[in-house]
């Protein structure tokens, strides 16, 4: 693959976790350069482990993966939406009640499931004979970088929607579920004519 395919993987696979990135900042009391950077980190190490994985499993695991990581990606990323807006209908308490970072486990697992796909895509590149350390590194690079901006978006939503936040966090990554399973189900991507 050359730079411009390879630099255009590494954003169509980072899209999913800037969106989800936007979600955990707003359920944030105002987070920090610091926790966008440790959200960053987590997601783009996630989402550059996953293709290499893909790339290992190759031709073997590659139909199954291929078959399930949309149903896989919704009901991760559902139950986390969910879980977190029962969280801010429950929460009767001021906005400064709000935590400063979230927990590793809650980053790994919504890094992992905004990145299920990067792991069919390394699968693919198996069978083409692709590079995958230099892919693998450009999404991870390009990852933290969209994440790292997306926590900090998230920043000044939450400070516009107010205690909500929360909620407004569930509800990106309840959509962003429900959009790959719409794009694997119908087979045709968004934007595409």
């Amino acid at each position: 693959m050359n730079f411009a395919a390879t630099a255009l993987l590494s954003l169509a696979m980072s899209t999913d976790a800037f969106a989800a990135a936007i979600g955990k900042g707003a359920a944030l009391q105002r987070p920090r350069l610091i926790e966008a950077i440790r959200t960053g980190l987590i997601f783009g190490t996630i989402e550059g482990l996953t293709p290499v994985i893909g790339w290992l499993l190759g031709k073997v695991a590659a139909p199954y993966v291929a078959n399930w990581d949309h149903w896989i990606a919704f009901v991760l990323l559902t139950l986390l939406g969910l879980r977190m807006i029962r969280e801010s209908v429950s929460d009767q308490e001021e906005e400064t009640s709000k935590p400063t970072s979230h927990s590793f486990w809650i980053l790994a697992v919504t890094g992992f499931a905004t990145s299920i796909d990067a792991m069919v895509v390394g699968a693919g590149l198996a069978l083409i004979g692709a590079d995958i350390a230099i892919t693998a590194v450009a999404i991870g690079i390009s990852t933290f970088i969209m994440v790292t901006a997306g926590v900090m978006l998230g920043r000044v939503l939450g400070r516009i929607v107010g205690r909500r936040a929360e909620m407004v966090g569930g509800l990106i990554l309840i959509a962003i579920g429900s959009l790959i399973l719409f794009e694997h189900l119908t087979a045709s991507p968004i934007g595409t004519v």
